[in-house]
């Protein structure tokens, strides 16, 4: 269960971690990031536990202090459909903060994760007092649209094993290296790869199975490495995409 990490003062205890490693907030100072941290509700939340419902009434933003959550949602038939997983440093909840409407979509906890928690007022009126918050907020709800943008072309274009292949893509120019060869570790989850573009996971092996018989992935130890990463961008027609934020 999660358990409320203020005591007294409404300061976090003393084990836990500061806001200094939250992006949004690199443009305060210490002492900026100290009083925003003591307005703060912190909280842990262990492995798969829900932090934010969709379609609940909520309001705060949650800084991502330690762990790393998954923002999704369900279809009607239940099907997860992942859009994005959020490392330590990150931050969820800006959309219901800023606009006062539903929570859009729901995020779990993927590891033991440490959540501080601000009010959407609060929260408001940091955006307003410093414009390089307010511009940081800008910058990712455009990163979000311009993905939300590709997602759609790729459902409304890309055919299910062509999706997979993007999937793949995007992990593997995250992990590029010299000479166009990516070790994507840890190795992908097949439901997370299935997830994320609406697919199945015998799909998501189907496809593997075949990419690994024509010589472009293998598995290596807890990796799977794409042995071009040209090549595999070749097969989706997708050229270097621009950077994201």
């Amino acid at each position: 269960m999660d358990a409320d990490l203020a005591i007294a003062g409404g300061r976090p205890k003393a084990d836990a971690a500061t806001l200094d490693h939250i992006a949004l907030l690199e443009g305060l100072t210490d002492e900026e990031r100290r009083r925003l941290a003591i307005a703060c509700r912190w909280r842990r939340y262990a492995p798969d536990q829900q932090i934010i419902d969709r379609d609940a009434d909520s309001r705060e933003i949650c800084f991502i202090v330690s762990g790393a959550v998954r923002v999704v949602n369900f279809s009607a038939q239940g099907r997860e459909i992942s859009f994005a997983d959020i490392a330590a440093g990150g931050s969820v909840g800006e959309l219901a903060a800023i606009d006062g409407g539903p929570r859009s979509a729901g995020v779990f906890a993927l590891t033991e994760t440490l959540v501080a928690q601000l009010d959407h007022r609060r929260f408001r009126a940091l955006i307003m007092g410093h414009p390089d918050v307010a511009l940081g907020i800008m910058r990712k709800l455009a990163c979000m649209v311009r993905e939300a943008s590709r997602r759609i072309m790729d459902l409304s274009t890309l055919s299910a094993h062509n999706r997979v292949h993007g999937e793949l893509l995007r992990l593997a120019r995250r992990a590029a290296a010299a000479g166009g060869i990516a070790d994507i570790d840890p190795l992908p989850n097949h439901a997370d790869i299935a997830a994320r573009v609406s697919t199945t996971r015998e799909t998501v092996a189907r496809v593997l199975g075949d990419l690994a018989r024509d010589g472009l992935v293998e598995r290596r130890g807890r990796a799977l490495r794409v042995g071009d990463v040209g090549r595999l961008a070749a097969l989706v027609d997708d050229p270097e995409p621009p950077g994201c934020g």
